[in-house]
């Protein structure tokens, strides 16, 4: 009797098939696609972008620290979506946060969108391009308190640079 008990048990705790999960992420990442304004296959997004800017852009991973080449550049210009070329940040709110990843006070408003992710274990303010949907970085409250008080912390290999014409 307990052997039967016990396979019932197993059958209508197993009830859910991993095919109606696959169903409801698909919905998901289908209603999140359709709100952008650039939507690629990821075969697409794969022949456009480098592996980093692949991982970071469409993956939502993260840089190594100190690597990115915008972390100390200190020139006039646009910071740009690498994966669709959406303004996203002014050199002028650049500053050195001291974390290793090019930092902000401020992004070019309504070309960056957030959400809140748990990925870490605790709340975070992710940031995306709203064009596109690719992954920047995060924000937080510990910027310049003289300015907006926020720190926009991007992936360099989410952006590229577009100097300021002389």
């Amino acid at each position: 009797m307990k052997k039967y008990v016990c396979i019932i048990l197993l059958i209508s705790m197993g009830c859910k098939g991993v095919s109606q999960e696959k169903e409801a992420v698909t919905e998901k990442e289908e209603e999140q696609t359709e709100a952008f304004k650039v939507v690629k296959s990821e075969e697409e997004w794969r022949k456009e972008l480098t592996d980093l800017q692949f991982y970071v852009l469409r993956k939502a991973g993260t840089e190594n620290p100190g690597s990115s080449e915008f972390l100390k550049n200190k020139m006039a210009g646009t910071y740009v979506c690498a994966g669709c070329g959406t303004a996203l940040f002014n050199s002028e709110y650049k500053f050195d946060s001291g974390t290793g990843w090019p930092s902000f006070d401020r992004e070019i408003e309504g070309n960056v969108a957030f959400d809140v992710d748990y990925k870490i274990g605790y709340k975070r303010t992710e940031e995306h391009c709203a064009v596109c949907g690719g992954h920047l970085g995060h924000v937080f409250e510990d910027g310049p308190r003289e300015t907006t008080g926020l720190r926009h912390c991007i992936n360099g290999a989410a952006l590229r640079f577009v100097p300021e014409e002389q």
